[in-house]
């Protein structure tokens, strides 16, 4: 299997060459990361032919999930996701156990008042959708003090988190941090769910390494050699990786799209470990991830980056990593194909 068969087939499973409906993209793919929910909108955009471009797609829920970040995925997918430690922690407002959160020095929740808040909140939720702020002041309203407020709206989580955590509650699919009540929902078992998640991903993100896997999920490789063995994978190497992937049919193209302007937080850069990736050159690493954590707008010309993009009031700019008169007609006519009614174009470098 040659670098660019890999490429091809990658491109086709994640449905960047092939578009679908949204709810077939956003469940074969695990969802898609969704701090900033527009990086989530364009990706559904870039492989869906239902997108309603500009639109917000039904159907879909937005929690912690893979990795401990925040994604959207399909409400049908409730179960999968959020498993509550298997389901023993499901919908339970008992807090006196050891949790991530309360094993901190700076915790200042009692279990007693973790749950007397956390009825005030989802009592509050079954009116409708409150913001965070409002969430918070209502709790102010309701006696909660300075440390006790600290920990339950934590900005990585906190009380807040664990009741998303536990099937109670998630966020709106909106850009504001806005949260619902969750409907109810049975979870699975997480051996079962790991198992189904890995299949989704060895049959939309592969071909594949070990490696790739574990950085995906954060597992270990003997973690993904366990799901391995129970799943009906085909194999090949290439530069003396082997390469995993599951094949259900699907046809390939046999040309390289010419570019493609992935969102911000894109699959296809979260997928793979990011210095072994075959689509970002090492050079470029720290040009789409950054030292704080965020991955930035790739632009890909012939299966490689070559730069970052931005738009803003339909004026497109993008910071180029290569530049020649090539790169800058495919990255011109694409932007134009992506966006019909775009002002501007501008390159930097």
């Amino acid at each position: 299997m040659t670098r660019d068969e890999i490429k091809l087939r990658r491109l086709s499973a994640q449905y960047l060459t092939r578009k679908t409906e949204i709810q077939t993209a956003v469940r074969g793919l695990c969802g898609f990361q969704a701090q900033f929910l527009t990086n989530a909108l364009h990706s559904i955009h870039l492989r869906c032919f239902d997108d309603k471009e500009g639109g917000i797609p039904t159907g879909l829920c937005k929690n912690w999930t893979v990795r401990g970040t925040v994604h959207v995925f399909s409400e049908d997918d409730l179960g999968l996701f959020v498993r509550s430690d298997g389901g023993r922690n499901y919908r339970s407002l008992d807090f006196s156990g050891y949790t991530f959160w309360n094993r901190r020095d700076t915790w200042s929740l009692t279990p007693a008042r973790q749950r007397y808040f956390s009825e005030v909140i989802l009592d509050a939720l079954t009116i409708g959708p409150m913001t965070r702020e409002s969430l918070k002041a209502l709790c102010r309203y309701h006696g909660m003090d300075d440390g006790e407020e600290q920990s339950m709206f934590d900005p990585w989580g906190g009380g807040i988190r664990e009741l998303c955590e536990r099937g109670f509650m998630h966020y709106t699919v909106t850009e504001e941090k806005t949260f619902c009540l969750t409907p109810l929902y049975t979870p699975m078992e997480d051996d079962t769910a790991e198992l189904e998640l890995a299949r989704r991903y060895f049959t939309h993100y592969g071909p594949a390494s070990i490696h790739d896997c574990q950085y995906f999920f954060h597992a270990t490789a003997a973690q993904v050699k366990g799901w391995l063995a129970h799943l009906p994978v085909q194999s090949d190497a290439c530069d003396g990786i082997t390469y995993f992937w599951i094949d259900d049919g699907q046809t390939f193209s046999t040309d390289l799209p010419e570019c493609l302007f992935l969102a911000g937080f894109d699959a296809l850069m979260l997928g793979y470990e990011k210095k072994e990736s075959l689509f970002l050159p090492p050079e470029y690493l720290r040009g789409i991830f950054n030292l704080a954590g965020i991955v930035m707008p790739a632009v890909l010309v012939d299966g490689r980056v070559v730069g970052r993009w931005k738009v803003k009031n339909r004026k497109c700019a993008v910071t180029l990593f290569e530049d020649t008169a090539q790169i800058r007609k495919a990255v011109s006519d694409g932007a134009q194909q992506m966006w019909h009614e775009l002002r501007t174009l501008t390159f930097e470098t």
